[in-house]
């Protein structure tokens, strides 16, 4: 953990978030300014600042919180007509938290969202 991150705040209960899941490995929440009608940011509750940052040991978290997004999918039922799910490396790509994190976004047609400039 890192002590002035703000995800890791928010997984030490330091900070408040509209909580939707949680495990021993990850914890996803509603985002404060969402893209899309349903905005979940999914983080491993081990600080990886960037995916550059992922070690070989970080493969099977990744593929859980990928299955953590599905799971999440199919509870708010964007399942069957799509969501999408995004992960920014650095500044550049639109990373404001340097926490390693996905953004799941779905509840809508997302076509738009790329051509209106927002990229996500």
């Amino acid at each position: 953990m890192s002590a002035d991150c703000i995800f890791c705040k928010i997984i030490n209960r330091e900070l408040d978030a509209e909580i939707v899941y949680e495990d021993d490995k990850a914890v996803a929440f509603k985002d404060i300014n969402p893209a899309a009608p349903i905005h979940i940011l999914i983080v491993p509750r081990k600080h990886i600042p960037t995916v550059l940052d992922m070690e070989k040991s970080d493969e099977d978290l990744m593929g859980h919180l990928h299955t953590v997004a599905n799971e999440i999918a199919r509870s708010f039922k964007i399942d069957k007509k799509g969501y999408r799910i995004v992960i920014n490396c650095g500044a550049d790509a639109g990373q404001i938290v340097f926490h390693l994190h996905l953004h799941l976004l779905g509840g809508r047609p997302l076509l738009q969202t790329i051509a209106k400039g927002r990229g996500v």
